[in-house]
């Protein structure tokens, strides 16, 4: 029993050194939100509030955490969630200030899109020097601006933006963020010597350098425009062999020859056909006209390419990969259909710590956030199939009633024509004008005939009376 205890202890505390940054690493901000005092570190900003324009957040872990035992909320594992739809979003945390400065800086959150967002960012920032927390927003200055911004299909970007100098530079690189409704996480290294690399979910989407990535500086290099290609450079990678001599009788070699094969007609008239000629076919020995052999060339330079030279214009500064000392951490986005949950924030000097991270949350939560939303799939579909079916049973229903009432005005249109403007018999014409004239003897004539008539007209309105 004491050597299982003895194990026990040792996996565990292997585990623990993994999630442990390294002794020499540095963690300036870490932001899980698995319980209530979140709160406490953030600051919900109060931007275009006043207009009605400003969103929420809540504590949540969404629709698909995972969590087999409740889908809305589980403290141990939640983010805080964009709400309110068509709003803008700003809340952020003091740092205890810090330098990126001799140091390699990692920035690193998880974002998931339930939403079908249509337009909108998912991106977080980092502040320098003193920031009203409250009034937060995007006109804040900021030194870097990293995440996901996406509107419609055709705008699916990753933001890489740094500030240098009072001025925004984004990253000359088309980098595409991840637009499904899973958790993914970004990350953004830094390094001293100016490299820099972008991760989604810990694989590389790019990497290289702040001096040619960005329009932050003037490029080293530039091309030499007044250079001109040497009058005597060879460019000519092969020539004609000089000793390669054209074969004589080469040029009298006719193109097309007569057809050898070929037979005048029997009933070829030339009194009305006129007269007969063999048909030409080409020449096999014809190869065009003649071109000397094309040999390597012993005095070939190569393509002359406009040289490079040093840029006048170029001022190196080995600062540059170096931000503002960082103070707050911040997300401002605005979007059409809210839902966004942040989760898991990082700022921190080192990488494997922050790989580490991500390793575990997809070992642990993934499958398991995948089986989540699969299923929440299938309710989703089922739910339009059922309410699809209704809108079509509703609209027949209506359908059905309408004809019905159109049926009726038919028939009742039918029945009131049967009798309008039907001439009356001869003989009652003439009762009417030999009665006497009392009002009440006409009365009486006039209801005897309609009577009449309306006992001796079949169903299609003609008369059995006169036959």
């Amino acid at each position: 029993m004491a050597e299982h205890q003895l194990l026990f202890l040792l996996l565990l505390s292997l585990h623990s050194s993994l999630l442990l940054p390294s002794a020499q690493a540095e963690i300036f901000f870490e932001e899980r939100f698995d319980e209530d005092g979140w709160r406490n570190r953030w600051v919900i900003s109060d931007w275009k509030r006043s207009e009605g324009k400003a969103g929420t957040f809540k504590h949540t872990t969404g629709k698909w955490s995972g969590d087999p035992d409740d889908k809305d909320y589980d403290a141990n594992d939640a983010g805080i969630q964009t709400y309110n739809d068509a709003k803008h979003f700003a809340i952020s945390a003091k740092i205890l200030e810090f330098s990126n400065k001799n140091r390699t800086l990692v920035v690193q959150y998880s974002v998931k899109f339930e939403q079908d967002i249509e337009c909108g960012g998912g991106y977080i920032k980092l502040l320098s020097g003193y920031v009203n927390q409250k009034k937060f927003g995007g006109d804040t200055p900021y030194s870097l601006m990293f995440g996901p911004d996406i509107c419609g299909t055709q705008t699916k970007k990753l933001h890489v933006i740094v500030s240098y100098q009072g001025q925004n530079y984004p990253i000359r690189k088309d980098l595409q963020c991840e637009t499904d409704k899973l958790t993914h996480f970004y990350t953004f290294i830094i390094r001293p010597d100016a490299t820099y690399s972008v991760l989604v979910d810990n694989r590389e989407r790019e990497a290289g350098s702040l001096y040619t990535d960005w329009d932050i500086l003037p490029p080293r290099k530039i091309k030499d425009v007044k250079a001109k290609k040497p009058a005597d450079w060879d460019d000519r990678e092969y020539i004609d062999d000089p000793n390669d001599v054209k074969p004589e009788g080469y040029d009298s070699i006719p193109p097309e020859i007569p057809d050898p094969k070929a037979k005048k007609p029997d009933n070829w008239d030339e009194d009305e056909d006129g007269i007969w000629r063999v048909p030409k076919i080409p020449n096999p020995a014809y190869k065009g006209p003649w071109k000397p052999k094309k040999i390597k060339n012993a005095n070939y330079k190569g393509k002359w390419k406009t040289p490079w030279i040093d840029n006048p214009e170029f001022e190196d500064d080995p600062d540059l990969y170096v931000l503002k000392p960082i103070k707050y951490v911040g997300i401002e986005v605005w979007q059409v259909k809210a839902g966004s949950v942040f989760d898991n924030i990082l700022i921190c000097d080192d990488p494997q710590y922050a790989r580490q991270i991500v390793e575990d949350y997809f070992a642990n939560n993934r499958e398991a956030e995948k089986e989540a939303f699969e299923e929440a799939e299938k309710e989703r579909k089922a739910r339009e199939e059922q309410e699809a079916r209704r809108a079509r049973e509703e609209g027949e229903r209506r359908r059905r009633e309408r004809d019905q009432r159109r049926g009726d005005r038919r028939r009742h249109r039918r029945r009131d024509l049967r009798f309008e403007k039907r001439p009356l018999p001869w003989h009652t014409v003439d009762l009417m004008h030999e009665a006497p004239a009392s009002r009440t003897a006409m009365s009486m004539i006039l209801v005897t005939t309609w009577m009449t008539i309306m006992m001796n007209y079949d169903h299609k309105g003609r008369s059995n009376l006169i036959q």
